[in-house]
Parts: structure tokens; C-alpha cells; sequence
């Protein structure tokens, strides 16, 4: 099976729980900016602000009304150092500002890539820890798949468009509970020359699917990439 029908096949199977009309949903905006800075000896850092805002909110069998709803904003700061030609290895740090609330996160993450005919294929495996004064810590482990597919040619060059598809399953743990997250997301990118990206596509999240109705989110995202 090619990667096109996987990921079509994937999105057809997550959608279908859709239909179950007792399903929770929430629809809304998801913006990002990430700056990124190589640094010497193969180290590269990247810092990231993402808001999260929601438009619509509820069952799916309710006539939900807009609603606008602020939600919060991450501050990210990743380190990674490249390790081998396709490898790397990176820690990092989110800060949560979500309400009154203040969120604080470590990260680790493996990351290598493989060049294949036509297109990019990036795996992570990546660990992160979440800790508040208000609940009790989280800890999850997740697999990320990600294709980079050129419009035009072998490789993606400036003043053109591509395709990039992420599948991530993130496993969850608190408080001796257990969840499994699944997040699918096709984007549309453009580069717009050798320092700059532009990114706009679909974030879908489903949740909460194994012991009952599953709640699903929907964001429309646009990211912004700069490298200085």
C-alpha cells in the first residue's frame, strides 16, 4: 500500500467515529510561529508560540452556536544536536499559560529521516512529562510518522508547493489512568524561499475512544517557520 492510500485510509477509519452522535467535539484556530537558529557543532534551536481558541464546542448531535472561546498559548524551546546524517537527538521545555493557570513540560525527543524517491519520511519517538499546582502529573510516549511529498520535482525548493501528512499516536498516563490520543494532520505547505515556510492545514485529534464516546477536536492551523 502507498503512503497516499495509507494515510486516506487512516483518515476514513478516524472520521467514522464521527458518526457516533453522543461524540464530544471542539472546532477552532490553531496558529504557530517557529523560529529557528543553527548554532555550532551540529546544534539547531527552535522556539515556538502556538494559541489555541476555539469557535464551537459540544455533541455532536446538538445545534452548537459560535462561541468564541480563548483557550491558551504555548511557549516551546527545543534544543536538538544532530547526531548522525539523519539523526537527532533533542530536549526541550514548554511553558502553558492556559487561564490562571501556568503549565510547565519537558520534552525529549529521537528523530531520524529517511530520503526516499519522491519524498521525505521522518519518524519521532518522543517522551514528555507535564507538571501544575492544580492536577496531578502527566506523562505521555509518542510515535510520530511524517511525509514530506514535493509538488514539483525530487525536493522541495523555494517558490514551491508541497505536502506534508503527520500521524501521531500520544499514550497517557495520570493518576494510574490510561488514554490514547491519535492526531492526524495533512497540510498544505509553500516555501516561500530558503528561510521561510508557510503551512496551512487540518489538525484533527481523537481521544477518549477506549472506554467510551470518543471526543474529537478540529483546528485549523497555520504555521509560520523562519529560520535566522
Amino acid at each position: 500500500m502507498s503512503i497516499k492510500k495509507a494515510y486516506t485510509t487512516l483518515v476514513v477509519l478516524l472520521l467514522m467515529t464521527a458518526v457516533n452522535a453522543q461524540s464530544e467535539y471542539q472546532f477552532g484556530i490553531l496558529p504557530a510561529i517557529n523560529l529557528n537558529k543553527g548554532l555550532k557543532q551540529g546544534y539547531k534551536i527552535n522556539f515556538k508560540v502556538e494559541s489555541r481558541q476555539a469557535f464551537e464546542q459540544g455533541l455532536f448531535e446538538e445545534d452548537n452556536p459560535f462561541e468564541y472561546d480563548y483557550i491558551l498559548t504555548d511557549f516551546t524551546t527545543l534544543l536538538a544536536k544532530k547526531v548522525a546524517y539523519n539523526k537527532t537527538i533533542t530536549v526541550g521545555y514548554l511553558f502553558r499559560v492556559r487561564g490562571d493557570q501556568i503549565v510547565h513540560r519537558s520534552i525529549q525527543q529521537y528523530i531520524w529521516t529517511n530520503n526516499l524517491p519522491r519524498f521525505r519520511l521522518s519518524h519521532r519517538i518522543a517522551a514528555d512529562q507535564t507538571f501544575n499546582s492544580q492536577s496531578a502529573p502527566e506523562f505521555r510516549l509518542r510515535y510520530r510518522l511524517a511525509s514530506q511529498i514535493p509538488f514539483n520535482g525530487e525536493t522541495v525548493d523555494p517558490k514551491e508547493f508541497y505536502l506534508k501528512v503527520n500521524n501521531e499516536y500520544l499514550n497517557q498516563f495520570e493518576s494510574g489512568s490510561y488514554d490514547l490520543e491519535v492526531r492526524l494532520t495533512p497540510f498544505l505547505g509553500y516555501s516561500i524561499t530558503d528561510k521561510k515556510k508557510l503551512e496551512f492545514g487540518l489538525d484533527y485529534r481523537i481521544n477518549s475512544f477506549l472506554d467510551g464516546p470518543a471526543s474529537h477536536r478540529f483546528w485549523i492551523a497555520l504555521n509560520y517557520y523562519l529560520s535566522l
